[in-house]
């Protein structure tokens, strides 16, 4: 079966798209037990283009060389700058991944968890207490202070002037990359985005040249040191658009879906009181299994991006039953995919036991997408759910609440939870 004999919704293109931004995600569910596994969709931005949530199919789709099928010619680097990973394609692709693969490994990721306990402890500080609040701006300040601190490993005006402006550039910048092409003019949201890029690019201009007169990079553990000391095989350096580039796309990346994973596990964690007192059990003997667990299971079942994808670049591509052309775009669901009975049996029940006899599978849990484009920050941001989670059950006690749960938002890039992932929380005694 070609792509021009897949069947899908003959709706719109503007209507489909409306339907996929404004749904809570029961739309593609829909969709599946209406059409199968692989279908096709019209939608603004991409265009026609195939939805995949066949395990085998997607399995296939990851291992697949990036000679036959490479990075969307649509994706984030149209807002992220032509420098970023999402931008960048074969050769160069693996060229940049080589070269910021160790700062979110081994001894570099061990040294980021002191940030990121001491970043959590302060913004507990002041949660209130015994009263509903929502969890998401808290978290967002968390993460994109830890990333912050990582990324440039050091405090001051220029770091000060990020952390304000770092916010509205990525929010606005979510919300665009599913925008129609930009338009020329000082007023249009992409007039202001690129006010606000400019502004970015000048901060950290004036960040790499102050490191590169102090000196002592090899002394230092943030990745714009490491990416100062960098060299490319034939010897020569990153530019400084390379670097502002990819430097906003770890900023973004680890930022926005790490703070909305950790919002979803407070809302999840509430409705589950026995998962929630098997965590606490757990933190409270020093045990990280059950966390490790909990985590995943967040991630299965409210992954904060639904759509990862591949476009064809071979003549022909085969992947199961289907044929794809050159050209074609490959959307993989994870939604669709983590919600797979034959993968996950019964689906819809938050069970983090699953995950206990071992990890999960990586070409069927998918939060962090797969194949040589997988988040080349996965590490980093599972150890920063982890250790802030930690710290929080260790602080608080987490009220359990009979509310339903609450339904999907999006941000643009982000779904998160719709009330921001509400909880009440008490001081732990001797907290």
């Amino acid at each position: 079966m070609t792509t021009a004999t897949l069947p899908g919704p003959t709706a719109p293109r503007a209507l489909q798209g409306a339907r996929a931004l404004l749904s809570d995600r029961r739309g593609m569910n829909r969709l599946r037990a209406r059409y199968g596994p692989v279908f096709a969709v019209d939608l603004p931005i991409f265009g026609r283009a195939v939805v995949l949530s066949d395990a085998a199919a997607v399995k296939q789709l990851f291992t697949t060389s990036p000679d036959l099928a490479d990075n969307l010619d649509v994706n984030l680097g149209r807002v992220l700058g032509p420098g970023s990973f999402f931008a960048l394609t074969g050769q160069e692709h693996r060229k940049q991944r080589k070269l910021l693969v160790p700062p979110f490994h081994g001894r570099r990721l061990a040294a980021y968890e002191r940030i990121i306990e001491e970043e959590a402890l302060a913004e507990f500080a002041r949660w209130p207490q015994g009263r509903s609040f929502a969890t998401l701006p808290s978290t967002m300040r968390i993460t994109l202070n830890i990333i912050l601190r990582a990324v440039f490993g050091a405090e001051g005006a220029e770091f000060d002037r990020l952390r304000t402006l770092l916010p509205r550039l990525v929010t606005l910048g979510s919300r665009l990359a599913a925008a129609p092409a930009p338009k020329i003019g000082p007023w249009d949201p992409w007039g202001r985005f690129r006010a606000m890029r400019a502004e970015y690019d000048a901060v950290v201009d004036r960040m790499i040249s102050d490191a590169e007169a102090r000196g002592g990079l090899d002394e230092r553990d943030d990745v714009l040191a490491l990416m100062l000391q960098s060299r490319y095989d034939d010897g020569s350096r990153m530019s400084r658009a390379e670097i502002a580039d990819q430097l906003l796309t770890l900023l973004s990346a680890g930022h926005e879906t790490t703070a909305t994973t950790l919002a979803w596990t407070v809302e999840r964690l509430r409705r589950h009181p026995d998962a929630l007192a098997a965590l606490v059990s757990e933190v409270n003997s020093g045990g990280s299994e059950v966390r490790t667990a909990a985590l995943t299971e967040v991630q299965r079942t409210r992954p904060a991006v639904d759509l990862t994808g591949r476009q064809v670049r071979a003549e022909r591509l085969q992947l199961g039953d289907w044929t794809f052309r050159r050209g074609d775009r490959l959307l993989v669901s994870i939604e669709l995919l983590h919600n797979d009975p034959e993968l996950f049996p019964e689906p819809e029940r938050f069970d983090p036991a699953r995950f206990l006899a071992g990890k999960p599978d990586l070409h069927r849990w998918i939060p962090f997408g797969g194949g040589v484009r997988r988040c080349i920050g996965a590490a980093f941001a599972t150890t920063e759910m982890d250790v802030v989670l930690r710290s929080m059950l260790r602080e608080f006690e987490l009220v359990p609440t009979t509310a339903a749960g609450e339904r999907w938002r999006s941000r643009g890039v982000a779904a998160a939870p719709s009330k921001g992932g509400r909880a009440v929380v008490r001081r732990r005694s001797g907290s």
